[in-house]
């Protein structure tokens, strides 16, 4: 109990805002004579069975210095389970994880949020990350984020407060509220996310692109639950995602979205639906229905066939084709090029 108390203490330290570790300097790549120059890059590894520079993920990420477009710095992380509670600095830009398989690379806690911090008072949902990104120009890819605190309430896989951060080909795992979208600009490409009530969730700008979205609760609820910012165009857009229906899940026990905030935005654009999204297909909450965003196009049955949205709430909008089409990752991101932060190397 003590060691999870003096945990705990540096949980809410790091949340607080604090800095936590400095950075060390680390070899980088030079293009050979003859060569256009590349990007250097510093590359650091870390193995949980002892071959790499580092047996833990923290310790990977305090040695990081802190980078630049021109000088990321990348975190090869071996296969392995890493039972850590991770904090990237605010500090640590241009940070990337590297994973082999995401299925044999796991990054896992277990906090949730009535669990007693030192004062005896439930640490509540914000401190419960298992991984939280606080700097802005992080990537990952290959990856598992979980929070292994199964269904004791709010547990968090991980929390995004920087700017221009992407996943591709990663998984978040959890039960509710595995991913909380805090602030700032993110990109999830052929991402799998388990979870169940608002298990995508806050005020950010996040296109998921081409992901697996599965509903793991047998009364199902809410899939996503913004607070976007009223000033904020942009909330949580899904592009070609599949909404998928897990094992014992009942028919129509789920829905698209319920509203944090008064202008919170959920948008479902080409989509597949399997049927555990009810025919009114979005929930209300508070009476926000009356100023949140909540937009549809182009759903499709795993079959392929169209989706009657005759019975949606009638406060849900439903988009037309050139209204769908308006939602691309230039017009949603501006002078951020997301596809183009993944396809850096890493070497």
């Amino acid at each position: 109990m003590k060691l999870r108390y003096e945990i705990l203490t540096l949980t809410m330290m790091l949340f607080g805002g604090l800095a936590h570790g400095q950075a060390v300097a680390a070899g980088g790549s030079i293009a050979k004579p003859g060569q256009d120059a590349l990007p250097q890059i510093n590359s650091l590894v870390v193995a949980a069975d002892g071959s790499g520079q580092y047996k833990a993920v923290q310790e990977a990420i305090n040695a990081a210095p802190t980078g630049s477009a021109d000088k990321p710095t990348v975190i090869h992380i071996k296969p392995g389970t890493y039972r850590e509670q991770l904090y990237v600095q605010r500090e640590k830009r241009f940070l990337r994880f590297v994973g082999e398989d995401a299925a044999r690379t796991v990054l896992t806690y277990d906090l949730y949020a009535n669990v007693p911090g030192p004062d005896g008072k439930p640490i509540g949902t914000f401190r419960t990350p298992s991984t939280y990104i606080d700097a802005d120009d992080f990537t990952a890819e290959n990856i598992t984020f979980e929070n292994a605190a199964g269904p004791k309430g709010q547990a968090l896989a991980i929390r995004i407060d920087g700017d221009r951060i992407a996943f591709r080909h990663c998984r978040f795992l959890g039960w509710q509220d595995t991913i909380l979208d805090n602030r700032g600009r993110h990109y999830y490409q052929q991402c799998d996310i388990t979870g169940s009530v608002d298990f995508i969730f806050g005020g950010a700008t996040a296109v998921y692109d081409r992901c697996n979205i599965t509903e793991i609760r047998d009364v199902g609820g809410p899939q996503t639950a913004p607070s976007t910012p009223q000033d904020q165009p942009y909330g949580f857009i899904f592009l070609h995602c599949h909404l998928i229906k897990g094992p014992g899940v009942k028919t129509g026990s789920s829905t698209l979205m319920r509203p944090w905030r008064d202008y919170g935005q959920s948008v479902f654009i080409n989509c597949v639906l399997d049927d555990h999204i009810s025919a009114k297909g979005w929930s209300e909450w508070a009476g926000r229905e009356k100023t949140c965003r909540a937009e549809e196009y182009g759903s499709k049955t795993p079959e392929g066939k169209a989706i009657d949205l005759t019975a949606r709430a009638l406060w849900a909008r439903q988009l037309t084709a050139e209204a769908a089409a308006q939602y691309t990752l230039s017009n949603i991101f501006k002078d951020w090029n997301a596809a183009q932060a993944l396809a850096a190397k890493n070497q």
